[in-house]
């Protein structure tokens, strides 16, 4: 119980393989009894930061355009691609274009990549498939004409998948709209904001610190890393080489066209627009 009370703030990190140059950082040189991380998938993140069970963390894109009341986004941070993400797949036996009507499972585990597979889908191919949610480990390969795959078990199925078409959902993206994806956002509550103003600027600068030191020891971080999946060190290497962590104003503006799509659906309010950003005194990229 007295360990409990000492904790001043709450951080989630998404526990897939694309965290891990910032997560590996984080576990090997910062040491704060007083801050604890919490490891999940992002849509239980995502509803532990609406509790306040977290105070802040990596949680969907999407869970801040949803609610934009409660939320600011920390600046310099981001899980993005620019083009190809390599753990965001839409599996399937048949051309995107015959996927309308079709039984398509997706994955429960993040409510941005469905979003983007229903948008690349409906808003881009025109059609609009029979989706269902569950776990795509388990479904068997006749179950459904596709299903979204995203994170660790993309990487786990991308090579011994019988579907005969994977597309990777951050390339289309990009070849559609010129522009990156963001697949989460570091976000913070208003209220934590407002009430821990120094702890947040701590954290988020050690949060940068990690972003920055992850990506020079990348070799490292996969030797680490690799084996959890499991998956070459080589391989581990050409995928996280692949995914970025800044939030630049190329994905800033890729983060409104997102919303913008997002709120002509009717998905979310008006008012996931435009961003808000909590910028600090210092260099965050």
């Amino acid at each position: 119980m007295k360990q409990s009370s000492e904790i001043r703030a709450k951080i989630g990190m998404v526990k897939y393989l694309n965290t891990a140059p910032i997560h590996e950082k984080w576990k090997s040189s910062v040491q704060n009894d007083h801050w604890q991380m919490i490891e999940a998938a992002p849509a239980i993140l995502n509803r532990l930061l609406a509790e306040g069970q977290i105070d802040l963390g990596f949680v969907s894109s999407y869970e801040y355009a949803a609610h934009p009341d409660r939320y600011k986004i920390l600046s310099g941070l981001s899980i993005s691609a620019n083009g190809a993400v390599g753990s965001v797949f839409l599996f399937s036996h048949v051309p995107m274009e015959h996927l309308d009507g079709a039984p398509v499972l997706l994955s429960s585990e993040s409510e941005t990549s469905v979003s983007l597979v229903k948008i690349i889908l409906e808003d881009f191919y025109h059609v609009r498939p029979e989706y269902m949610t569950g776990d795509v480990l388990a479904a068997g390969d006749r179950d459904y004409q596709a299903i979204l795959a995203i994170g660790d078990d993309a990487l786990r199925l991308v090579d011994k998948a019988t579907y005969l078409y994977q597309f990777d959902l951050g390339d289309i993206w990009k070849r559609e709209t010129g522009l990156p994806f963001v697949f989460a956002v570091c976000a913070v509550r208003e209220d934590f904001c407002e009430l821990q103003p120094e702890i947040l600027v701590a954290i988020h600068r050690e949060l940068l610190r990690c972003r920055d030191e992850g990506k020079d020891d990348l070799k490292a971080i996969c030797q680490l890393s690799a084996p959890r999946i499991p998956m070459s060190e080589k391989r581990c290497y050409e995928y996280l080489s692949a995914i970025e962590y800044d939030l630049n104003a190329q994905k800033r503006k890729a983060l409104e066209t997102f919303f913008g799509f997002l709120i002509k659906r009717g998905d979310v309010a008006q008012q996931a627009l435009p961003l808000k950003i909590v910028s600090n005194l210092y260099n965050s990229g």
